[in-house]
C-alpha cells in the first residue's frame, strides 16, 4: 500500500488558481494549469467518457493513466468534493456527475453532516470531520492492500505532507507563471530530504516531477 499525491502545478507551484467565484469555482486559470492533463485520452475517457479514441497519448497521457491505476480509496476535502457550489442543496451529490471517475470509497474531510452517497460504478463518497490521521486509518480499511490517494485540494495534500504521511508525490508542472492562488509547497521547507526526486519532461512541456520515500 502506498500513500500518495498526483496534483498539477504552475512553476511557481500554484495548485489551485486565484479569483474563484460561483461561476469559476476553480479559479480564473484553472483551464491553462490542467490543459494538458485534460487533453489526454485517458482524462477524455475516464472522466468525459469519450468513448471516441481522441486525446493525447504521450507521456501526459501516461501518467493520466498511472492516476487512476491501484487506487482503493481517496481522501478529499470539501471544497474538492464541491459543498461550497451548492450550500444550501440536500440533494448536491458533487462536482462528478453520476458516474463519478473515482470507482472507489472516497473520504470527504468536512464538518457538514451528510449521509454517504453510493454510485452505480462503485465510488462511495463518506463525509468525516476528523483529523488526517483518523482519515488515513479509515482510508486504510477501506483500500485493504490498494493504495490511497490524498486528492486535495492543496490544503489537504499539505496537511498530510507536513504530517509525513505521504509516500510518493507526483507533480505535473505546468509552463505557466500564474503568481497568485494557492501554492503547494508553503510551509514545506526542506520537504525533498525525505525523498529521490526524479523528473520527465513531456511533449507538451509539462514536467513531472516525483518525490518517492
Amino acid at each position: 500500500m502506498t500513500v500518495r499525491v498526483d496534483l498539477n502545478l504552475s512553476l511557481d507551484g500554484v495548485a489551485m488558481p486565484a479569483n474563484q467565484s460561483p461561476d469559476n469555482p476553480m479559479g480564473e486559470h484553472w483551464g491553462r494549469l490542467v490543459a494538458e492533463y485534460a487533453a489526454t485520452r485517458t482524462f477524455r475517457q475516464r472522466v468525459m467518457h469519450d468513448a471516441s479514441g481522441e486525446g493525447t497519448t504521450g507521456v501526459d497521457d501516461r501518467y493520466a493513466a498511472a492516476y487512476f491505476e491501484g487506487v482503493g480509496a481517496e481522501i478529499m476535502g470539501a471544497g474538492m468534493f464541491g459543498f461550497h457550489a451548492f450550500p444550501n442543496d440536500p440533494d448536491w451529490q458533487g462536482w462528478w456527475g453520476d458516474e463519478p471517475p473515482f470507482r472507489a470509497p472516497v473520504l470527504v474531510l468536512t464538518h457538514r453532516q451528510h449521509a454517504p452517497i453510493d454510485f452505480a460504478n462503485g465510488t462511495r463518497f463518506e463525509f468525516l470531520a476528523v483529523s488526517p490521521r483518523e482519515a488515513l486509518d479509515r482510508a486504510r480499511e477501506l483500500a485493504g492492500s490498494a493504495d490511497i490517494r490524498i486528492g486535495g485540494g492543496a490544503g489537504v495534500v499539505r496537511d498530510f505532507l507536513a504530517a509525513g504521511f505521504v509516500d510518493r508525490i507526483h507533480v505535473a508542472m505546468a509552463p505557466i507563471v500564474l503568481g497568485r492562488g494557492v501554492r503547494l509547497w508553503d510551509d514545506l521547507h526542506e520537504l525533498e530530504r525525505d525523498y529521490t526526486v526524479t523528473s520527465e519532461v513531456a511533449e507538451s512541456g509539462v514536467i513531472h516531477v516525483t518525490f518517492m520515500r
